[in-house]
């Protein structure tokens, strides 16, 4: 059943309209042996202090990053106490945690963003049809890295490594295809900050009882939800169930056959 008070539909950007990130996270701990979730919670446990935080508020330029990123995930003392607890709140067994490991930053960030250079087909096919039925505007929240180099340009060579081309971390075909970009960089907060979603949609003149919102990370949903926003999990692998309950929602087709135009690289 559609839901006929909703404006605008909201999608995160990695894990929902492009390739998941965190696919490359788990393929370098299973490279150095880690356990699975280690780096994740390594990353989260810092919060709001965290390198990675303070990256996706743009507070750190890129080179900046990997070295400060590198010292989190290496950072053994606390982030083994971090994955104790978070195997304790799961009712499991610990497993033998690195007593030491160091993390290169730039390579996890690297092979993170090579992989996050395709477009999800689903979400792109109902980004498009959303377009065309014209109804909802179509916004993009995004913790994200386009303010990352206040001091200069990243050299060219740093660009090719992250496959991000001229253009950065934010091509102009991707922005293209919103309404408006909200991006955490930029902005200067990031998800699940509620005054992020809140300047969203003042952004846009809408409440946020009127927004449905996409995202890969129960986190930024729970966040969302407490707003009264309407929310959609989308889980790695699960883009096309979401794109149904999002066809529900809105009351368009999004997932029927015609001839839409198909971008399936950044």
């Amino acid at each position: 059943m559609s839901s006929p008070g909703l404006k605008a539909v909201i999608f995160d950007i990695g894990g929902v309209v492009v390739r998941s990130p965190f696919v490359a996270i788990a393929d370098y701990e299973r490279k150095r042996g880690l356990p699975e979730n280690y780096l994740n919670i390594a990353i989260v446990a810092r919060g709001h202090s965290g390198a990675w935080q303070k990256f996706e508020r743009g507070e750190l330029p890129l080179l900046s990053f990997y070295g400060a990123f590198s010292s989190d995930l290496s950072d053994t003392v606390n982030n083994n106490t971090w994955y104790t607890d978070y195997c304790r709140k799961r009712g499991v067994d610990c497993p033998p945690l690195p007593r030491k490991v160091e993390i290169d930053g730039r390579e996890l960030f690297g092979a993170m963003m090579r992989l996050a250079g395709e477009y999800d087909p689903h979400i792109l096919k109902a980004i498009q049809r959303i377009r065309a039925a014209g109804k909802h505007k179509i916004l993009a929240l995004t913790n994200n890295y386009a303010n990352v180099s206040p001091e200069g340009e990243i050299p060219k060579a740093e660009l090719d490594f992250l496959g991000w081309g001229e253009e950065g971390a934010v091509p102009t075909q991707l922005r293209a295809l919103f309404d408006d970009f909200c991006d955490s960089s930029a902005l200067g907060m990031r998800k699940p900050e509620p005054e992020f979603y809140l300047l969203a949609c003042k952004r846009n003149d809408i409440k946020p009882s009127e927004a449905v919102f996409l995202d890969d990370i129960r986190m930024n949903l729970k966040a969302a939800k407490e707003l009264g926003m309407d929310t959609i999990h989308v889980p790695i692998g699960g883009s096309l169930d979401a794109v149904r309950e999002l066809e529900r929602k809105i009351g368009i087709d999004l997932t029927g056959e015609s001839e839409d135009k198909r971008v399936s690289k950044l």
